[in-house]
Formats: structure tokens, sequence, C-alpha cells
């Protein structure tokens, strides 16, 4: 673990070991540039411990990205808590309430709210001793709930866009649509996908909401090691990490990829494998900003529900519009395209 820390672009990371519950506290500051860190809280177990810190940096970064991409004044943060698989209900829920004070404890250098493995339900839990750091909460605790249905709107006006690039309208009707991962985003996604006419394909490795979709909307699904191989319009990745690389790019049927998973390229040189097959690439961290976007101007500057879903349309076409037009200027992929951008905001004396 020491050589991931000394080798990684962040500020610090703060490190506990949970005795109680058996698991390991990672809290990944990567930037403060413009303001105090702020993501999720991500609970999932791990094979290693160099695995849930190389997450928790990876997400960190990320986060740092998509504030300054959309021109919100937060700094890059994520948490990773490495839990056995055998961790208990009542274990987990004391394990929130000690993790609550040990956000509290650091006064405002980490801000957390809900992220996979992790629900709205969990940051009450949480707030109970995190207060005032924690976001996301339920609506009955104050809060603005679950980002979800935002990170989805973000994600469909991405597709939209990519649709518009590539067909020259957004109208999704008959488009022939692949959601790999039907976790919270993907479901949501999934429901607005149908109601815009979209031909839906779904995959994951969990048999329960492919069943669902299939007997509520009879959707298609397409076997997990078969999704490169499947042809499709819009290819919308929505699980883990990591998923396309120089192994399986060269495999896919796809005119675009957008979706709502973090880091979804193996490495930077895989956006430029992509332009070089004409594969439209919406990077990760502007088309799933949705609910960062939603739940921080709900909460922090008292939002409705219909100006941040107009918000969050409005950040992220204007977002993709001065990609595509850096990308088409300089011949650079959207991936360094969005980066230099968001670098620019990063390192400008006084951002926008």
């Amino acid at each position: 673990m020491e050589s991931l820390i000394r080798a990684w672009d962040g500020q610090s990371v703060i490190i506990r070991f949970d005795r109680a519950a058996n698991a390991w506290i990672f809290i990944a500051i990567h930037s403060t540039r413009l303001g105090p860190a702020v993501g999720g809280t991500r609970i999932k177990s791990y094979s290693n411990l160099k695995e849930a810190l190389r997450d928790a940096q990876r997400l960190a970064g990320g986060m740092t990205l998509k504030w300054a991409a959309a021109n919100i004044k937060y700094g890059g943060g994520k948490c990773v808590i490495a839990v056995p698989p055998d961790l208990d209900s009542q274990a987990r829920t004391r394990l929130l309430r000690r993790y609550g004070a040990f956000v509290h404890k650091h006064n405002g250098l980490f801000y957390t709210g809900p992220d996979y493995g992790t629900s709205s339900e969990d940051m009450d839990i949480i707030a109970e001793a995190g207060a005032p750091y924690i976001f996301g909460r339920t609506q009955a605790a104050g809060g603005a709930g679950n980002p979800g249905p935002f990170t989805a709107l973000g994600v469909l006006t991405s597709i939209k866009v990519a649709a518009e690039r590539l067909f020259g309208e957004a109208a999704l009707a008959g488009k022939r649509v692949l959601v790999q991962g039907v976790g919270s985003v993907g479901r949501e996604l999934i429901k607005m996908l149908h109601e815009a006419g979209a031909e839906i394909l779904i995959s994951d490795v969990d048999k329960a909401p492919i069943e669902y979709f299939k007997g509520k909307l009879g959707l298609k699904s397409v076997p997990p090691n078969a999704v490169y191989d499947e042809p499709c319009d819009i290819f919308v990745p929505c699980a883990v990490g990591g998923v396309l690389n120089k192994e399986n790019i060269s495999s896919l049927k796809c005119q675009a990829v957008a979706g709502a998973a973090n880091n979804q390229l193996g490495n930077p040189e895989d956006a430029i494998s992509l332009r070089d097959r004409a594969i439209l690439y919406i990077p990760d961290f502007i088309a799933n900003s949705g609910g960062a976007i939603a739940i921080i101007g709900m909460e922090m500057s008292g939002w409705s529900q219909n100006e941040a879903e107009k918000k969050v349309i409005q950040t992220i076409r204007e977002n993709l519009s001065n990609i595509f037009e850096l990308s088409e200027t300089d011949g650079c992929s959207m991936d360094e395209a969005a980066f230099r951008i968001a670098d620019m905001r990063l390192t400008a004396q006084n951002p926008a």
C-alpha cells in the first residue's frame, strides 16, 4: 500500500482499521483546490487491501474532475470501507455510526454521500454522528434523497447528445441501447429509456433484476460475457469500472459509449482506441455527474427537484458541447478534451 500512496497524485489518504467490524476505512483526499473534498462512501468486500485503496484513489481523482468539469467549487474525495463478506446488519449499522464520528472528527475536510453499497438510509445513520458533513440523506431526515434518478437523468442526457451527434436527432425511438449493470442507477435509466422508446437490452451478473425487467417490460437480456460482441447503437456501462480495454474494444459493435460507471477505461490510451474505431465516447465523469450536481444543489443551494433536473441537463449539455469543440479543434480524444477542460478550471486563479 505504501507504493500506491507514494505514487498517487492526490493530497492525502486517511486510513483507519475498525477492529470491532474487522473493516478498513480509506478516505482518499485527491484535491481541495476548489473547495473541501466531496465524494461518496463505498462499502464493499475486496480481495485485498491494495485493491480497496486503489479504488478509493481512482474514485477520488474522478470526483476532482467531476466537480471541476461541472464548475462547482468542491474538491475530489472518496471513501472506501472494505468489509468482510460475512458482516451482519447490526454490526454494519454500528460501523456506520463509528464512521460518521470519524468523518466529523476531520471538521469538514471531507463531505460524503451515498455510493456503491450505501444508500440514503445509510447516510441517515452516518449523519447521527457525522452531520453536517453528510449529503444524500433521506427526505424524511432533511436530505435530498437518493441521487440515483439524477445520475440516470445525466446519463440519459449524454445518450441523447450522442444520438444527436451520430444520427442527427436526440430522439431514441428505435435506437438499440445496451445497458450493462442493473443497479440503482441502471434501473432508473432503463425506465427513462423505455419511456423514450428505445429498444433496450440489459445485462447483469445478478439474475433478479434481469428477471424483473423481462417480466415487467419484456426486455431482452445479454449474458455478461457476451456484451462486447452484441450489436447495438449505444453501449451503456453502469456497473463496475475498467470494463473497456484493449482486449475488448476491438470487439465492440456500437457507435457510442455513454454510461454511469466510474473509471470505465482500463487506461487513458483506451479512449484513443475508441476514437480510432470511430466510437463516440462520452467521458464517465461528465455522463455520471448528474447525481452529484443535483444533490449538492438541492441541499446547499435550496434547488427544487425541477430546478435540479434542469441544471443537470443544462450542465451536461454545455460541458459536452465544449468537449466536442475542443476535441474537433485539437484532434484529441473526447476523454483528453474533458480532462483538459477540467484541468483549466482547476488551475485557474479565479474559477468561474
